[in-house]
């Protein structure tokens, strides 16, 4: 599920490229988050790349620290997707809802794992 979300968050930011003027916002020196700079835009990455990690960090961790792991970070970024959603285009609305229901469903089947340790 949070390759799903990865894959999720990817697209839904490729497609945001097509918005009209996009693209010339970002050559002007817009970030996602703000002007482009360093600091933004390294916020931005970990954000992308905790997803992408906890795939292997579920399967390396040890059962209790992966369960409260993906149950808060599953929580955190569904609240942050919902706050991103007010006022935005369908597609985004869309992916968004996805995302959420992915969360949704990593923090629910983290919750009921086994205790097997």
């Amino acid at each position: 599920m949070w390759a799903s979300l990865t894959f999720c968050y990817l697209y839904g930011d490729y497609f945001g490229l097509y918005k009209p003027g996009k693209l010339e916002r970002m050559l002007e020196g817009a970030g996602p988050m703000g002007p482009a700079s360093q600091g933004p835009l390294l916020v931005v990455a970990l954000l992308l790349a905790v997803p992408g990690l906890m795939v292997l960090l579920s399967l390396l961790l040890p059962v209790r620290i992966a369960r409260w792991l993906n149950i808060g970070l599953a929580l955190f970024y569904a609240a942050f997707v919902a706050i991103t959603m007010p006022g935005a285009w369908w597609f985004y609305l869309a992916y968004s809802s996805i995302e959420i229901v992915l969360c949704g469903f990593i923090a629910w089947f983290a919750w009921r794992w086994p205790l097997l340790e």
